[in-house]
């Protein structure tokens, strides 16, 4: 194990998040939330070379584990806080989880969400009942008019991460995962604010601090990586697991992770990308970017999981649907199942039929086809054909390029990044 770093007021840190708190988070909330399976996947243990646990809290109602720290926190509410109502910023799973279980025990909620939110989050939320209010343009607008309207209205904020009621309630999934494996080697959470995490750690450093804690970031977003190792890093851009996109993590939680966690690891794009169509393809789940993270580090890190026993939150499946069929698609591309070959014709007839030939004769299906006479570098009698055909495996797309070089023409064949 690492030498796990640490701030001068982590004993602070710890004694505001104990043990007793999760347990007691678990007492308060059972029967309210699902109590989600933890499940060994045969087939990624043999593709990671480690035996590999996941917990689906993709299937609570929500689709993610925030209903549990939101839900705690709003039983800690006194009747007046309750009738006021509480308030909180979110564009993901923390306003669905306070909405819908706020709603259930009949307390009003707010929820500030940034003006670009997707419409289909906003839905979501309204659907379960939260307020949705849209103000700024960044979460940081969105939390500044929160906390404008907490003072206005007399609202209770309730935050997504940083506050300890949240934290112990997410830690109830610690529990129950020791409590179906008890003998895990390492634990791997997704990190944004840290609240997951933080609940986790303590629960793992309670009853067996033996278990290494390993936390996981989009490289876009390294938030808590940079503040943890003293860094400087540029957080932003298009991530898949924006549900862990947070550009300022937790105060509270930054404590309890620099005490409790071994490690944090960067994942890039393309392997959040793998991780979430592994999910689907191989366990049939559907997970969002950020719950995928966790697989996605023990893949992209094979050496440093081999042969240990590891369990995965998959922390939440709120995905969009036609986000999900792009992924799946460029994943099949990067396979080799799918391909896009990019060939030089001479624009005359009967040229496409001979290339047609090839393909029929490598039986190769053909998908789409695009031509481009106009906005090439090539000769007027020239033309770009884009065609984009299905395989079996890269072998087999190979094996088409190599006749069609044979036989004269220019190919090259379209990779994705």
């Amino acid at each position: 194990m690492t030498t796990k770093p640490a701030f001068a007021s982590d004993d602070a840190a710890r004694d505001a998040l104990t043990i007793d708190d999760v347990r007691a988070a678990a007492a308060r909330i059972k029967g309210a939330v699902v109590r989600t399976p933890m499940m060994r996947s045969l087939t990624l243990s043999q593709i990671a070379g480690c035996e590999i646990w996941l917990k689906f809290e993709n299937l609570q109602f929500t689709a993610a584990y925030k209903e549990r720290g939101a839900l705690n926190a709003l039983l800690h509410l006194s009747e007046e806080q309750k009738q006021r109502g509480v308030i909180a910023a979110s564009a993901g799973n923390h306003s669905q989880g306070l909405s819908y279980h706020g709603t259930r025990l009949g307390v009003p909620v707010t929820i500030v969400m940034p003006r670009t939110t997707p419409t289909v989050k906003v839905m979501q939320t309204e659907s379960v009942g939260g307020n949705v209010v849209l103000e700024g343009e960044t979460y940081d607008d969105a939390y500044a008019y929160a906390r404008q309207l907490e003072k206005e209205r007399g609202l209770t904020f309730i935050h997504p991460f940083d506050d300890p009621l949240v934290a112990a309630g997410q830690g109830t999934v610690g529990l129950e995962m020791l409590e179906d494996v008890p003998d895990l080697d390492c634990i791997v959470v997704p990190i944004g604010g840290g609240g997951l995490i933080s609940g986790i750690a303590t629960v793992a450093d309670a009853i067996n601090p033996a278990i290494e804690m390993v936390g996981v970031q989009a490289e876009l977003f390294p938030s808590m990586y940079a503040r943890i190792k003293g860094k400087e890093m540029d957080c932003g851009g298009d991530t898949l697991a924006e549900g862990i996109a947070v550009k300022a993590p937790g105060e509270f939680t930054s404590r309890i992770i620099a005490s409790l966690v071994d490690d944090i690891l960067l994942v890039d794009e393309k392997a959040l990308e793998t991780a979430v169509s592994l999910l689907l393809q191989i366990e049939k789940t559907v997970v969002e970017g950020a719950g995928a993270a966790g697989l996605a580090a023990v893949l992209e890190n094979p050496e440093r999981f081999a042969g240990k026993k590891v369990g995965l939150v998959l922390c939440g499946g709120n995905i969009d649907t036609r986000l999900l069929a792009n992924v799946l698609l460029r994943d099949l591309a990067r396979q080799g199942r799918l391909a896009r070959l990019r060939i030089t014709l001479q624009d005359r007839p009967g040229a496409l039929f001979k290339v047609m030939r090839e393909f029929n004769e490598h039986n190769v299906n053909i998908i789409e086809i695009y031509h481009q006479r106009i906005f090439t570098s090539l000769p007027a009698k020239g033309l770009i054909t884009d065609i984009e055909c299905e395989a079996r495996d890269r072998k087999q797309v190979d094996a088409l390029v190599k006749a069609l070089r044979k036989k004269g023409y220019s190919v090259d064949l379209v990779e994705l990044n």
